[in-house]
């Protein structure tokens, strides 16, 4: 599993992605949405100590769970994610879109918060997905 994850990285060009992701949300109160092994491998093996990670959330978190603390971070149910007020949810996931899609449209449509993959594949990667199969 883990040379899977090393090597859909390596093709998704993550190294350089992480670098300006970082950039970006510099100083921004991020969670983390999705800790399954993608986002296991990806802790293990990355630096993400730049990032202000406040939390981290999974739908398998329940309420009482919150504030418990998992991987190193802190625990905040999917239910919860808008009472700390983040300025961005990262989604670890391979298959983020539907995730992105559904927080964008159904959960953070009337505030500020943005949400973006963790690990995004680039366009032209995800039409070939699309049409080669």
């Amino acid at each position: 599993m883990a040379d899977d994850f090393k090597t859909h990285l390596k093709k998704i060009n993550f190294d350089k992605y992480i670098k300006k992701l970082i950039k970006k949300l510099k100083g921004k109160r991020i969670i983390i949405y999705g800790c399954g092994a993608f986002f296991c491998y990806i802790k293990d093996n990355y630096d993400l100590s730049d990032l202000n990670i406040i939390g981290i959330s999974d739908m398998k978190f329940s309420d009482e769970q919150e504030n418990e603390e998992y991987l190193g971070y802190k625990i905040i149910p999917k239910s919860k994610i808008l009472t700390y007020s983040p300025d961005c949810v990262l989604v670890a996931a391979l298959e983020y879109i539907r995730i992105v899609e559904d927080f964008q449209v159904n959960v953070f449509d009337k505030t500020k918060i943005k949400v973006y993959p963790l690990a995004r594949i680039p366009l032209i990667q995800m039409i070939k997905k699309i049409w080669v199969g």
